[in-house]
C-alpha cells in the first residue's frame, strides 16, 4: 500500500449495494442462507426511491377477477415490452410474483382488502385484469417498511443466537460505493466507498456483490427520480467488465407534475387513471381515443360510453385508452402539447374530480390529494391536475442470467436485480411490474449470490494497488482547481433532455454525442471546494462520471437502433421493424481505450409453449416472416399431438 489514507475495513460474504425493494429482498435471502450480509444505502435507510412506487405490485393472484393467471400476466408483459423482453425473465416474474406478494403479507404488509378479505387489486395501464396489490397509493412505502421490519426481526434472531444484532446482517446508511474491486481472475473481491457524512473511506471485502442501485434519471432535467438515481450500479458494472443491454429504452412516465416549476417532474401515480381519471386537452376533449395504435386497437374502447362501462363490467367492454402502456400515453400527451392544445403550464389535464366523489378520491388516492394540495395548491377532488411526461425508468441495465441474476461478461461474483438490471421489461415497462420485479429478482439474486459465495474454494483478495487507485480517483476533485460540478451537471441534464429525450432524431443524437464528449473532458477536470465532511459538491463530482458514462451508453444505443419501439421513439424511423425486434444492443467498455462500444446480440427466442399463448394475428405485428413460420410449425405440431404443455395454449389453439 502506498496510500496513507485511513480506510475502515469490513469482511462479508455478500454485499448488497442499494437499500430499495430489490436490495432489501436480496439481503434478506442472503441472510436466510446463512451468509454475513452488508446492505449499503446511499441515502438514509428507508428513503430509497422505491417509496415513490405508489400504485401497487402487479401479481396475477386473481383476487378481483378470477380469470387472471400467470399466462395472462406474461402476455401483458410481453405486449407492453413490444416483444423485446427476455421471455424467461417475464415468465419467472409472472409465475412467482403472487408468492412474493403473499410472502410480504407474512412479513407484516398491510394491504388493502376486498370485501371478502382478500388482498385488493386495482387496474393499471396495459394489464388486462385488475392485478396491482396495493396499499392506497403508498404501496412502495409499505413495501420498504415491511422489508425493513423483516430485517429487524432477523437481527433480533441474531441477537439471541450470537449476542449481536449485526452479527449476520448490517446496514451501512449514507454510504456511497465508488468502485468494485476484483482479483487477478476477474472475480469480485470487494467494494470501495466512503461515508457521506464524514468522507471517511471504507472497504468491504466480499466475494459476492448484488447491485440494486436503481436507475439513471438524474441525468435528465425533468425526472420523477430521487437524487440517488445517478446510474451508479450501471457504471460500476461496466467498469469491472460486465455488459449493459438496451440502454436506449428510457421510459417517460406520462403523468408528472408540471406546475409549479419547483416540483416539475414529480410523479403522479397511474392509479389516478386506474381509478377512473381521464386525460383532457385545453379544449376539454378526452383525446386518448385518437391515439390508440393499430397493434392495440382490438383491446381498447372506441367510445367514451364503452370506456366508462368497463370500470363496472370489464368482461363485456374494452379498456379506456387512458390505460394504454405508458409509452403510448406519453407520446399522445406530447403530441397534444406540440399541437397547441396543452395547458397554460405546458401539460394536459388529468381529471378525476368530475368522475369520482371526494370520499372515493380521498380513500383511494390520499397521497395524491396531499401532494397536489401542499405543492401546487390544487384540490384534486374539485380541480383537474396539470401533468406531462417525466423521465421515470430505464428498461435497460446490467445483462444478467434470468434465473440467477448473475451479470454477463467476464466478471464472476456480480449480481443485479431491479431497475439496474436489464431484459425483464423489454422496450417498455408496465406500471406495477416494477415492485413485483424487485421482489422476484431481488430474492433470486440474493439466493444465488449466497450460493456462489458458498461454492468458492478460495476467497478472492483485493489488490492493494486497486485500493490506492480508488482513493486517488475519489480525492482528485478535492485536489485540483477546475469547474464547478453543478455547472457540468446542469449542462448534462440539458443535453439529455433536449437531444436524448422522448422523441429522438439522428442529427440530434449525433450532436448529443459531440456534447457528451466535451462534457467528458470537463468531468475529468471537475473540482470541489472544501473538505470531505458532508460535501455535496464532492459527492456530485464523483457521481458525474457515472451519469456521463450511462448517458453515453443511452445516446449511442439510441443512435444505433433505427426504429421506434417502446421507450425509444425515432422521428426519422417512426415504425417498429420486426428485424430490430430480434436485436439487443449491448454496451461494454473497451479494455484498452475505455470507450463505450455497442455490439448486437440476438434476443433469446421464445419456446413454442410460450409462443403459442399468443394469437398469430397479434404476433404478425411484431415477428418476422421466418418467426411466423416457426409459429405455424409449432401450432401444427401442437394440433397433431393434442399437447403443448399449457392448458390455456391448448384451449386457444386446438
Amino acid at each position: 500500500m502506498t496510500t496513507t489514507e485511513r480506510i475502515e475495513r469490513h469482511h462479508y460474504d455478500v454485499v448488497v449495494i442499494g437499500a430499495g425493494g430489490a436490495g432489501l429482498r436480496a439481503a434478506i435471502e442472503a441472510r436466510l442462507a446463512g451468509k454475513r450480509t452488508a446492505i449499503i444505502s446511499k441515502s438514509l435507510f428507508g428513503k430509497a426511491h422505491t417509496v415513490m412506487a405508489e400504485g401497487g405490485a402487479a401479481a396475477a393472484m386473481g383476487n378481483v377477477n378470477s380469470n387472471d393467471n400467470w399466462m395472462v400476466h406474461f402476455r401483458d408483459t410481453m405486449r407492453g415490452g413490444k416483444f423485446l423482453n427476455n421471455y424467461r425473465m417475464a415468465e419467472l416474474h409472472a409465475k412467482e410474483a403472487p408468492d412474493r406478494v403473499w410472502e410480504l403479507e407474512t412479513y407484516g404488509a398491510l394491504f388493502d382488502r376486498t370485501k371478502d378479505g382478500k388482498i385488493s387489486q386495482r387496474n393499471f395501464g396495459g394489464h388486462e385484469y385488475p392485478r396491482l396489490a396495493h396499499v392506497g397509493d403508498r404501496t412502495g412505502l409499505e413495501l420498504i417498511r415491511t422489508l425493513q421490519q423483516k430485517i429487524v426481526s432477523l437481527q433480533q434472531e441474531d441477537k439471541q443466537e450470537y449476542g449481536d444484532y449485526e452479527a449476520r446482517i448490517k446496514v451501512f446508511a449514507e454510504t456511497t460505493i465508488t468502485e468494485l474491486l476484483t482479483d487477478d481472475d476477474n472475480r469480485i473481491a470487494g467494494a470501495f466507498g466512503y461515508y457521506r457524512e464524514t468522507g471517511q473511506f471504507v472497504l468491504f471485502s466480499a466475494p459476492a456483490v448484488v447491485l440494486a442501485t436503481g436507475g439513471v434519471g438524474k441525468s435528465w432535467k425533468v425526472t420523477s427520480n430521487s437524487w440517488e438515481y445517478t446510474g451508479d450500479g450501471h457504471a460500476l458494472a461496466l467498469r469491472v467488465g460486465a455488459t449493459l443491454i438496451n440502454m436506449e429504452f428510457i421510459q417517460f412516465h406520462p403523468t408528472g407534475m408540471v406546475w409549479p416549476p419547483s416540483v416539475r417532474g414529480i410523479l403522479v401515480t397511474e392509479s389516478v387513471r386506474g381509478d377512473g381519471g381521464v386525460l383532457r386537452n385545453s379544449e376539454g376533449k378526452r383525446f386518448m381515443f385518437d391515439y390508440v395504435p393499430d397493434v392495440f386497437r382490438n383491446q381498447y374502447a372506441e367510445t367514451e360510453e364503452e370506456a366508462d362501462r368497463w370500470y363496472t363490467d370489464p368482461d363485456n367492454n374494452r379498456r379506456p385508452p387512458e390505460l394504454l402502456p405508458r409509452d403510448e400515453v406519453a407520446r399522445a400527451i406530447n403530441a397534444e402539447i406540440k399541437a397547441g392544445r396543452g395547458t397554460p403550464h405546458g401539460g394536459v389535464y388529468l381529471d378525476i374530480a368530475s368522475r369520482r366523489s371526494p370520499e372515493y378520491i380521498l380513500k383511494r388516492l390520499p397521497s395524491m390529494y396531499h401532494q397536489f394540495k401542499e405543492l401546487a395548491d390544487v384540490d384534486i377532488t374539485k380541480q383537474p391536475m396539470e401533468i406531462g411526461p417525466t423521465c421515470h425508468y430505464i428498461m435497460g441495465g446490467v445483462e444478467v442470467d434470468p434465473d440467477t441474476g448473475a451479470a454477463g461478461g467476464a466478471i464472476q461474483g456480480l449480481f443485479a436485480a431491479g431497475e439496474v438490471s436489464g431484459g425483464m421489461h423489454g422496450s417498455n415497462r408496465l406500471g406495477g411490474n416494477s415492485l413485483s420485479d424487485l421482489l422476484v429478482f431481488g430474492k433470486r439474486a440474493g439466493e444465488h449470490a449466497a450460493k456462489y459465495a458458498s461454492s468458492l474454494t478460495s476467497r478472492p483478495q483485493v489488490k492493494p494497488s486497486d485500493v490506492d487507485a480508488a482513493v486517488e480517483t475519489a480525492l482528485a476533485p478535492l485536489s485540483r482547481s477546475g469547474e464547478n460540478p453543478y455547472a457540468i451537471w446542469h449542462d448534462l441534464q440539458q443535453v439529455m433532455q433536449d437531444l436524448v429525450g422522448l422523441i429522438r432524431r439522428k442529427s440530434e443524437l449525433e450532436e448529443s454525442l459531440k456534447q457528451l464528449a466535451d462534457l467528458k473532458d470537463r468531468v475529468a477536470k471537475v473540482a470541489a471546494t472544501g473538505g470531505r465532511r458532508f460535501n455535496p459538491g464532492w459527492h456530485l463530482a464523483l457521481d458525474l462520471r457515472n451519469m456521463l458514462l450511462v448517458s453515453e451508453c443511452a445516446a449511442k444505443a439510441a443512435l444505433t437502433r433505427e426504429e421506434s419501439r417502446g421507450g425509444h421513439t425515432r422521428e426519422d424511423y417512426p415504425t417498429m421493424d420486426p428485424a430490430w425486434r430480434q436485436v439487443n444492443l449491448v454496451c461494454s467498455l473497451d479494455a484498452g481505450s475505455g470507450e463505450v462500444v455497442i455490439t448486437r446480440k440476438p434476443v433469446p427466442a421464445m419456446p413454442p409453449e410460450l409462443l403459442l399463448l399468443f394469437d398469430r394475428a397479434e404476433l404478425a405485428k411484431y415477428l418476422t416472416d421466418e418467426e411466423l413460420a416457426d409459429y405455424d410449425r409449432a401450432l401444427a405440431e401442437a394440433r397433431l399431438n393434442k399437447l403443448d404443455g399449457s392448458a390455456a395454449a391448448k384451449e386457444a389453439t386446438l
